[in-house]
């Protein structure tokens, strides 16, 4: 596990490279903390499931920053998911239907998938510039307890397990999880959380 305190170009290098290597890394996204790691690598994933206790079937989803990174990882955007990301007021995770370029275990049963834009915190937005890909993200708690709202609120044996854990002053003052829209193959949307 490492703690970083120094410039945020240097905390953005070393914490792309924790990911490229296999780790998996605790951090503040655009909403609240996360436990997150290279969608791809299904040693990183299978980590996660293990710090969280949480079981292998439920599914994960993608912070990325920007259209590059969406079309990368879903086979075909709807149209209507342009509105939705343009117009959002607040962090918004919109479920894709057919997904691409993650580990199996990421995808739903369906073959859709998860994926917030975010537009801050800035580190991330560098990060994710960084990875050339998403970064999974999934919230920072024990399966069945409440998510963290602050960085002193995630557990200890969460924080013990991880192999790097970002400066927490860079926390996001938001302690909400995002709204959710599941897109169905032909453009209906269904809100799934508001």
């Amino acid at each position: 596990m490492v703690f970083y305190f120094c410039t945020v170009k240097k905390m953005v290098e070393e914490l792309a490279e924790v990911i490229k290597n296999g780790g998996v890394v605790l951090y503040p996204t655009d909403t609240i903390w996360g436990l997150g790691c290279d969608p791809m690598n299904e040693a990183a994933l299978e980590k996660i499931n293990r710090i969280k206790n949480r079981q292998a079937d439920k599914n994960y989803l993608l912070l990325i920053n920007s259209e590059r990174q969406l079309h990368y990882h879903v086979q075909k955007v709807p149209e209507v998911c342009y509105d939705l990301i343009d117009f959002a007021t607040k962090p918004l995770t919109i479920i894709y239907p057919k997904g691409k370029h993650v580990a199996p275990t990421v995808l739903a049963p369906d073959g859709s998938l998860g994926i917030r834009m975010i537009k801050e915190p800035v580190y991330l937005n560098q990060l994710l510039t960084k990875l050339k890909h998403g970064l999974i993200s999934t919230s920072a708690n024990i399966s069945g307890e409440p998510f963290p709202k602050h960085f002193n609120d995630i557990d200890e044996r969460i924080k013990s397990q991880v192999d790097f854990i970002v400066d927490h002053s860079l926390e996001n003052k938001n302690t909400q999880p995002s709204q959710i829209i599941k897109i169905g193959e032909n453009s209906e949307v269904s809100i799934i959380r508001k």
